[in-house]
């Protein structure tokens, strides 16, 4: 399911794009969940970073689709933004907010489906990389690469990322089930390491980054065989 953000303010405009969204649907073969905001101040109010794609009109009255963008860039620097405008000046403006393109009104079905082909391209590359997780007030998205490992913290979650440490709701069993197995290893009940940042291994303790984490005695020889295979994939 590819989630979809449409704001649009123009009623027949909004009309049109939903049915060739649709239409795009049908002839990918490909399922859209599309949510519709009439304007930039409803998709900003309490955003979070929960869709893959957002269609943007740049002229709406209140708070236009540019300053929209700039406010959801600030907490979400993955989603796939494509400017819809009827005039290119504005548009023009959209690496401001890293927007992957734009459609210039009167929008054709041909311009509007190689736009979400593009969309769908990048949103997929992306996925592969990141996760969202529930934070206080939100979601946040975290780049794989940059998590070195995860601990339970009383009912929380802690991320110890290579620049910061937050706290997200969820369970340890749940980051196991969505994090890639060749390189997430469970090393006890509380701690979930990234291979790629053990540093060394100590008896029952292993180094992750500058912390000592303590490995379950039943868990050290599935540790030793994981990052054995990681070290022979990463050298290939």
């Amino acid at each position: 399911m590819i989630r979809i953000a449409l704001v649009e303010d123009d009623a027949a405009s909004r009309k049109e794009l939903q049915q060739y969204l649709e239409r795009y649907a049908k002839d990918a073969g490909v399922k859209f969940s599309i949510t519709v905001f009439t304007d930039g101040e409803a998709i900003t109010r309490n955003y979070t970073a929960n869709y893959d794609v957002i269609l943007m009109d740049i002229v709406m009255p209140g708070m236009d689709g540019m300053e929209a963008a700039e406010r959801i860039r600030r907490v979400d620097s993955e989603v796939v933004i494509i400017f819809i405008t009827s005039t290119p000046h504005y548009a023009m403006k959209g690496y401001l907010v890293d927007a992957l393109d734009y459609v210039l009104k009167p929008v054709s079905y041909y311009a509007f489906s190689q736009r979400i082909d593009r969309a769908i391209t990048r949103m997929h590359k992306r996925r592969k990389a990141f996760i969202s997780v529930q934070v206080r007030g939100g979601m946040k998205k975290i780049d794989l690469s940059e998590i070195t490992y995860i601990e339970v913290q009383d009912h929380d979650l802690m991320f110890h990322l290579t620049g910061e440490v937050f706290a997200a709701k969820g369970t340890l069993s749940e980051m196991e089930a969505v994090l890639p197995a060749d390189r997430f290893f469970r090393c006890s009940k509380c701690y979930l390491v990234n291979l790629e940042y053990v540093q060394e291994v100590q008896a029952n303790d292993i180094l992750v980054g500058s912390d000592l984490i303590q490995v379950s005695r039943a868990r050290k020889k599935p540790l030793m065989d994981a990052l054995n295979d990681y070290i022979n994939e990463v050298s290939k």
